[in-house]
């Protein structure tokens, strides 16, 4: 009696372990690694899509994601050291054009995501300048000085460069994307006129009456593409999130409602999660032959 117990209790054991063992390597065989995506967090194209693309990766193709608030340079080089997997956030060919020649060897271009991008200097739509060059005979008008956002960020160091090439004695004023805008909200309010650094894809043009000053030197270039940028290792480490990133990409106007909420006060999650169940269409196209 006591060795059928024994023997039953070695094969309840047994079978425990092998069940064990089983469900252990079936957790291992569906454990996917952790997608870390490096944004720029006073860019809010750059929320946007991130988080966009982010939700789609969790819940469509069932990887973890982690999104890594980065100033630009910084963003580029974790991509290139593979410390980040991807970036969804380069401007290309001229704002971020000195990052690209310095990593482009240790990085993946996957094509843009956005079309027809543009920074430059900004101003109310109802003022009579048209021209970066009108600037500077009505400077007081700006109280001498250009709104900016962070000081590394490429569109300022290319309003550096207008101020010298169109000979402006204006003041460049770096601040933070969310300071430029919070400047601008209390000017337009009040009808006074201002000068800011800024870009499209952008909010701001859906909220207030905009215009771009035309820059006949091309200080600035031409139209640009925010492109995603991959480390070459994540086409190993996670093929279907590759073959996504491929197909990623806005319509025009698509990227304004998620801009919109989450400057409206909702998380950015939950505003790409908005959209997302608004445009299922499109979430497929982009997932299709990823998943």
């Amino acid at each position: 009696m006591k060795r059928l117990k024994k023997l039953l209790l070695c094969g309840a054991l047994g079978a425990a372990l092998i069940a064990t063992m089983s469900a252990s390597v079936t957790a291992a065989a569906d454990t996917k690694p952790t997608i870390k995506i490096g944004y720029v967090e006073g860019w809010d194209d750059s929320v946007a899509t991130s988080n966009v693309a982010a939700q789609i990766i969790q819940k469509r193709l069932g990887y973890p994601v982690q999104l890594v608030p980065v100033a630009a340079g910084i963003m580029w080089q974790g991509v290139a050291r593979g410390d980040l997997d991807a970036t969804l956030s380069a401007w290309l060919p001229v704002t971020h054009g000195a990052y690209w020649d310095q990593f482009k060897s240790k990085v993946t271009d996957l094509g843009p995501n956005f079309n027809d991008a543009k920074i430059g200097l900004i101003v109310p739509a109802d003022l009579p300048e048209t021209s970066i060059g009108d600037l500077e005979a009505h400077k007081a008008d700006f109280g001498g000085r250009i709104v900016g956002i962070d000081a590394g960020a490429g569109v300022m160091k290319k309003a550096g460069e207008a101020i010298q090439a169109y000979n402006l004695s204006l003041q460049l004023m770096p601040s933070s994307g969310s300071a430029m805008t919070a400047e601008l909200a209390r000017s337009m309010h009040a009808n006074k006129p201002i000068i800011v650094t800024g870009w499209v894809p952008h909010w701001m043009f859906a909220k207030w009456k905009l215009k771009f000053l035309e820059d006949p030197k091309k200080v600035f270039g031409e139209s640009e593409h925010v492109d995603n940028v991959i480390n070459p290792g994540l086409e190993t480490k996670a093929a279907p999130v590759v073959a996504f990133l491929k197909k990623f990409q806005w319509k025009p106007g698509e990227i304004d409602s998620v801009m919109l909420a989450t400057q409206n006060g909702a998380k950015p999650a939950a505003a790409a999660d908005t959209w997302i169940a608004a445009h299922g269409d499109r979430v497929d196209s982009w997932v299709a032959g990823a998943q």
